[in-house]
């Protein structure tokens, strides 16, 4: 009895011990609220390799990639984890912690099948062009059924922490801030350069917008565009002028350098400079804008700021991830993030604001780039296979009514005509696959039944699933061979779940976050959990991703 007692003494004694120990994810209030920002600063570079971190690396300067890097936590596995692999699911899919599946932004554009057209992510005919005639402001998110961490914050704060997002791209601008963003600007090139919203967020631009519309500075860009450094020095690209890129056009080749002040008429106006760096630099400028316009970062409100760089991916689109176009605007991007932590650390203080860095996707090695150097690749038609899987099920069931379109890699049945014809569609769904496996270049199909009865492990199989909402996508979904594209012969293009699509950087850096670096495998949708932990706000309610917490200081 005596040992009983003292065994039970011990085990008393141990287990306070350890009860008292806190849990790395349990909440100190003091400790936590320290750390919790002024201002969240979340950075989008559209079309942005991984590697171009390590490519460019040795000509960056201190102040930009490598000071994030060196102060901050880079995540050098990250991933998305979902087809398809474009702008519009990219940053929603960074915002909301979850993938186009659940968020519902499942292209850039698509499909709709309960009304028969094409949809944009963000359009909306029931909101009015604030800053413009034109309709380019009709834009909103009400397309993504899912919140934002942004519109977590504003919920957790009663709405006193305030949201602004920024991007030459409306899809940029807008996903990421979400449903209760205070504003969303994007960059309106055909009407003289201006920054404009939408009657979702206010009935006018307010007064720091239309100052900085009316200051000349994207007039100020339209100058020559050349290399940083002497353009042969650019030895971690390809050719200055090849076969392999688009160009301008009124310039009879894609060398440097570039007049975009006389090439700007024959290119959409100042359209142009979302196919130049400046179109970067007009986008920190603002943003800087907007810090000193909104008084982000100024209370004891988190605030949010979410800023897309668009310029790369106009870039990498026109003449491919090897050009030397493309290293000039990441070292150009460079100075860019140079000046926005600079400012961040004079405006808002150095240590009291988080930002994050990440893409929306990557992109592919041009094809017919690939072909001249041996490696598989290739162009594929869309137009001729809806012609030879019409004349497929024609020959079966004579009619060519059966395929109602063919939208984002997927095949959307005409049920009207399914049921006319007395055809089963787990049927119809078996033999369109069988046909589509046997057509060149194609790799993978998966039908609506296998998608809605299982879930995947295998990568590509699982970013298929992840990537596929049961209400918007189609009935069966079709994966090309690597490095095959729907695209033209020049210019760099993305949209699969291959490594160069998918692996992204992401760095995190500022308030909370330690310096160091891991190589465990991370994903797309982690980041928004990540910030809401950090922040100790509710996840976004459709987060399927894990909150990171290596990253934050102990």
């Amino acid at each position: 009895m005596k040992y009983f007692f003292q065994a039970l003494f011990l085990l008393s004694f141990f287990t306070g011990a350890f009860g008292q120990e806190k849990a790395p994810d349990s909440f100190d209030s003091e400790k936590d609220l320290m750390a919790t920002p002024k201002l969240v600063v979340g950075v989008v570079v559209d079309q942005m390799r991984y590697d171009y971190l390590t490519r460019f690396w040795n000509r960056f300067g201190e102040g930009g990639f490598k000071r994030l890097i060196s102060e901050g936590f880079n995540l050098r596995n990250n991933h998305f984890n979902y087809i398809p692999t474009y702008t519009g699911p990219g940053h929603a899919s960074v915002y909301t912690g979850t993938a186009p599946g659940d968020h519902g932004i499942i292209g850039n554009d698509w499909y709709d099948k309960f009304t028969g057209q094409y949809v944009y992510c963000v359009g909306d005919s029931l909101v009015t062009s604030v800053g413009t005639n034109s309709t380019a402001g009709q834009m909103s998110p009400h397309r993504l059924i899912t919140t934002t961490v942004a519109d977590e914050n504003r919920l957790h704060t009663q709405m006193r922490g305030k949201t602004i997002g920024i991007a030459l791209k409306d899809r940029g601008a807008i996903l990421p801030a979400g449903h209760t963003a205070n504003a969303a600007y994007w960059f309106h090139g055909r009407d003289e350069g201006k920054w404009i919203t939408s009657s979702f967020y206010a009935s006018k631009l307010p007064q720091w917008v239309e100052k900085f519309n009316a200051s000349g500075k994207a007039k100020s860009y339209l100058k020559e565009w050349k290399t940083l450094g002497e353009v042969d020095s650019y030895i971690e690209s390809g050719t200055d002028v090849n076969e392999f890129e688009g160009g301008f056009t009124g310039k009879s080749n894609t060398g440097f350098p570039y007049d975009l002040a006389a090439l700007k008429d024959l290119n959409g106006g100042y359209e142009i400079l979302k196919a130049t760096p400046f179109g970067n630099n007009i986008t920190t400028d603002f943003a800087i804008a907007a810090i000193d316009g909104e008084e982000l970062g100024k209370d004891e409100n988190t605030d949010f700021l979410t800023v897309s760089y668009s310029s790369t991916d106009y870039i990498g689109h026109n003449f491919g991830v090897n050009s030397k176009e493309v290293q000039d605007a990441y070292l150009r991007l460079d100075k860019d993030l140079a000046h926005l932590l600079k400012a961040l650390d004079q405006k808002v203080g150095e240590g009291n604001y988080t930002l994050f860095l990440t893409s929306d996707h990557g992109g592919v090695h041009v094809p017919a780039y690939l072909e001249s150097v041996k490696i598989p690749s290739g162009y594929f038609s869309f137009p001729k296979l809806r012609e030879d899987l019409n004349s497929f099920l024609f020959s079966k069931y004579e009619t060519n009514n059966l395929v109602e379109n063919i939208s984002n890699n997927q095949i959307f049945f005409d049920y009207d005509e399914v049921l006319k014809m007395e055809v089963q569609a787990e049927t119809l769904q078996e033999e369109v696959a069988h046909f589509l496996l046997q057509y060149d270049m194609i790799n993978k199909v998966f039908t609506r039944d296998q998608l809605q009865a299982a879930s995947f492990s295998e990568k590509i199989a699982s970013a298929v699933d992840n990537g596929f909402n049961q209400k918007r996508s189609g009935d069966v979904v079709l994966v090309l061979d690597p490095s095959v594209i729907s695209y033209s012969r020049t210019g760099s293009t993305h949209g699969t779940g291959n490594n160069y699509d998918t692996h992204a950087p992401l760095i995190f850096f500022g308030k909370g976050i330690k310096a160091g670096n891991s190589l465990e495998r991370t994903e797309i949708v982690d980041i928004a959990p990540t910030i809401s932990a950090l922040l100790g706000i509710p996840f976004p309610n459709g987060a399927t991703g894990k909150p990171l917490y290596m990253v934050f200081k102990e």
